[in-house]
């Protein structure tokens, strides 16, 4: 009221102004009470200014807006002269703002909220304001299917110009849908077509899912789905013709119902490739996914169009365009051509690397195949981003092609990377009756400084192990992909343990390594190594095995020998990989010439396959077999023998505690060994980046055999007896950690005998799943 009277006397007085004809020149502004409003907004919602004419009608019209910019409860225009004075009475302040009866909604996200719309504590009360808190709030709670929400806002006048918005909230329920009704369908049955809905009734699951809750989103979402269902089962002329959603007057429940019109299924007739061929038409046409005679489909028809793409895409062109055009026919067929339109060829200009603050710029373009100043490749660029994934350094690569401003032939790469973990680092300080004080440091790096060359340097010292090894490997020993490594070691064992044959051994070596790739996926490894080992017995925990062996053959052996290895690796990453497979096959060989002679085989097999498109769900499977012979007419080394058990192998047994058994009971290995298991790969719950973590249910099977046992061997049958495989289930999780991977089991063994040596509960640092 008292706005409205003062305004209506500045406007009378201007009416009597005018009336006596007293218009002139402004000279200047006088803001009279402003307190915490500018002047700036004062003159932006007032337009007139000095050297303006000053009348009645636009001095009212000025005043008006000023008004309306809702800043002031009163406005008073007064004149001193040619000078112009605007007497303001602000609008007061918000000091605070009160929150009440919300516990769904955090008060930090109702006020963030508030603040996105332009409402904040320190802002000025507008008359809009209170109306504006209800309709925000209220939205924001029917945007989680709470309809019967209910906001009022009430102010509280303060000291000093200023007010405290008081909010009281009534959350209110969930609405829930009750139905989902869809009419016209004819060819599918309403359970078939609710089965593509996300939306659902209650059900058991309701609880966790929260399925039954309506949202805008979700719906539009489940009729996109709809009609990809019908059109790619050749219903082309599917349609929706209508939604209705309807709340019941309490807000409680929610009723939906689509009516649709199915229209006839169409099969085809013919496709054709048109327009400029850059790619030979023959190999354009393997690309396709559809042939005459097929049920019509759009989701084949963009599978084959972006294939299109790709291809001629890998040719250089990399903004061509193919668009599919479908031809109806009376006889429910349909014919459809792709018109392609190349473009111009298409030269990578620069490539960018970003987010590698460890690893160098020029360990990362070793693994690029796009080069710069070449022709654009769409299969080079993921090409080289699947090589960057493969070493493990990245958690995540991101590659972005940009087209240079100014022209049409010419691109940027940008590859973003965001660098993980790349080796693992522990040391250990302990002490125990058996072996005393134990220090232990193990160092592996993959990525040693940012350089690509991968280092390892181990140091063990305590009663029963001292070890000094240093191993080195530069993968880009030549610029073509040629890697060249080496090794040197010392180890003293003195294995009277209870889990493993009693003896020790000194052992000191070194060797070389080559690799050479044959492909992109496949590589052969070539090594030599010279060893130096010798066995000593300790008395009657020896068991008869080792001292047979060593009367046959002698206690210290030279040996030089010769490792070759082929490996095919198509999985996606080097951690934690969610796609295709990866398998190889070494061989061990002690040359003429040594104190030893045998031949041994390892083969490695892993596959991936992803169930959901964003491949968090996983199969995987894996197998592993060896086998060892002697030659040159020597007995196969004993300590050259396969062992199971434990996380690499066969989990829920004890580390290499399955096969044979020598006579005094204890594990010995043997010279034949499988393995193998299958993988339920899952998200890790309640984890926000997941990509450093791996949860999976497992089935492991496997054990080592003895083609030629000793005949004082307590248990040991000649030859693989399949029906000896041990098999487990149960639960791992792997975690990537700042110092190397963190890696434990949760096993049941299902058919463990008496003397298995078994373990629930398994765990390792620096080794993965």
């Amino acid at each position: 009221m008292k706005r409205g009277i003062g305004l209506l006397i500045s406007l009378l007085l201007w009416a009597s102004l005018a009336q006596a004809n007293t218009a002139f020149t402004i000279q200047d502004i006088r803001l009279e009470g402003l307190q915490r409003v500018s002047p700036g907004i004062v003159f932006r919602n007032f337009p007139l200014g000095t050297g303006d004419q000053a009348t009645s009608r636009n001095l009212a019209d000025a005043t008006r807006k000023l008004f309306a910019s809702g800043y002031f409860d009163d406005v008073d225009v007064l004149r001193d002269g040619d000078v112009l004075i605007l007497k303001l009475v602000e609008r007061p302040s918000i000091s605070r703002i009160n929150l009440e009866g919300n516990s769904v909604l955090k008060d930090e996200d109702l006020l963030n909220g508030l603040k996105q719309t332009g409402l904040q504590e320190g802002d000025v009360l507008k008359r809009s304001t209170l109306e504006q808190i209800r309709q925000d709030l209220v939205g924001v709670y029917a945007a989680q299917g709470r309809y019967g929400a209910a906001v009022e806002a009430s102010v509280e006048p303060l000291q000093e110009n200023r007010v405290a918005l008081n909010i009281m909230i009534n959350e209110g329920q969930v609405a829930s849908i009750q139905h989902i009704n869809i009419v016209g369908n004819t060819v599918y049955s309403d359970e078939e077509l609710k089965e593509l809905f996300s939306l659902k009734l209650p059900n058991f699951w309701t609880f966790y899912k929260k399925d039954d809750r309506y949202a805008r989103e979700k719906l539009n979402g489940d009729l996109e789905r709809l009609r990809s269902y019908y059109q790619d089962s050749g219903y082309i002329n599917f349609n929706i013709n209508s939604t209705q959603v309807s709340i019941t007057p309490d807000k409680k429940h929610i009723y939906i119902t689509v009516n649709v019109s199915e229209g006839e299924r169409f099969t085809i007739r013919d496709v054709n490739v048109v327009g400029e061929m850059v790619v030979p038409e023959d190999e354009l046409e393997t690309q396709l996914t559809l042939t005459a005679g097929d049920i019509f489909s759009r989701r084949q028809i963009t599978a084959s169009q972006e294939a299109l793409q790709r291809r001629i895409g890998d040719a250089g062109f990399m903004f061509a365009n193919v668009s599919p055009v479908p031809e109806l026919h009376e006889d429910n067929t349909v014919s459809i051509k792709f018109f392609v339109s190349p473009g111009k060829r298409t030269y990578v200009r620069r490539i960018n690397i970003k987010g590698n603050t460890r690893t160098a710029d020029e360990v990362v373009r070793q693994h690029l195949s796009q080069m710069e100043a070449a022709v654009a490749s769409n299969a080079l660029i993921e090409q080289s981003k699947q090589r960057l994934q493969r070493t493990g350094y990245f958690k995540n690569i991101n590659v972005d092609t940009r087209q240079v401003p100014g022209t049409d032939d010419q691109v940027d790469l940008e590859y973003t990377l965001e660098e993980q973990q790349s080796g693992s680092f522990s040391a250990s300080v302990g002490f125990s009756q058996s072996s005393g004080i134990i220090l232990g440091l193990q160092l592996q790096q993959d990525n040693f400084l940012g350089t690509g060359k991968k280092v390892s340097v181990g140091v063990s010292n305590s009663a029963t192990l001292t070890e000094y090894s240093y191993s080195f490997i530069d993968p880009y020993y030549t610029v073509d992909g040629v890697s060249r490594g080496f090794n040197l070691y010392y180890r003293k064992r003195d294995l009277n343990e209870d889990n493993v044959s009693a003896y020790s051994s000194d052992e000191i070596g070194g060797g070389v390594v080559f690799g050479y790739p044959i492909n992109e996926n496949e590589r052969l490894n070539f090594g030599l190594d010279i060893k130096k080992l010798t066995i000593n017995t300790n008395g009657v925990e020896t068991p008869n095995e080792i001292y047979d062996f060593i009367e046959e053959e002698g206690d210290s052996y030279l040996n030089l020998v010769a490792t070759l290895s082929w490996s095919s690796n198509h999985l996606n990453r080097g951690f934690f990989p969610t796609k295709g497979y990866s398998h190889g096959i070494s061989l061990e060989l002690g040359l003429p010439g040594s104190d030893l002679g045998y031949a041994k085989a390892l083969y490695n097999f892993r596959y991936y396959a992803p169930i959901t498109d964003d491949q968090q769900w996983i199969t995987s499977f894996k197998a592993r077999a060896g086998y060892g012979i002697e030659s040159g007419g020597n007995e196969f080394p004993f300590f050259e023998h396969f062992y199971a058990g434990g996380l690499k192998t066969v989990r829920g047994y004890q580390q290499n505690t399955l096969g044979p058994r020598d006579s005094k009971d204890d594990p010995f290995g043997g010279n034949a060994f499988v393995s193998g298991g299958a993988e339920f790969i899952f998200p890790t719950p309640f984890v926000g980046d997941k990509s450093s973590w791996r949860t999976l249910l497992f089935l492991d099977g496997g054990n080592v055999f003895d083609t030629s046992c000793s005949s004082t061997a307590v248990e040991c049958e000649d030859g693989v007896q399949l029906d000896e495989l041990r098999f487990s289930t149960g639960f791992a999780l792997s975690w990537l950690t700042p110092i190397g991977p963190l890696s434990f089991a949760l096993a049941v063994p299902l058919n463990d005998k008496e003397g298995d040596e078994t373990e629930f509960f398994q765990f390792s640092l620096g080794q993965s799943f």
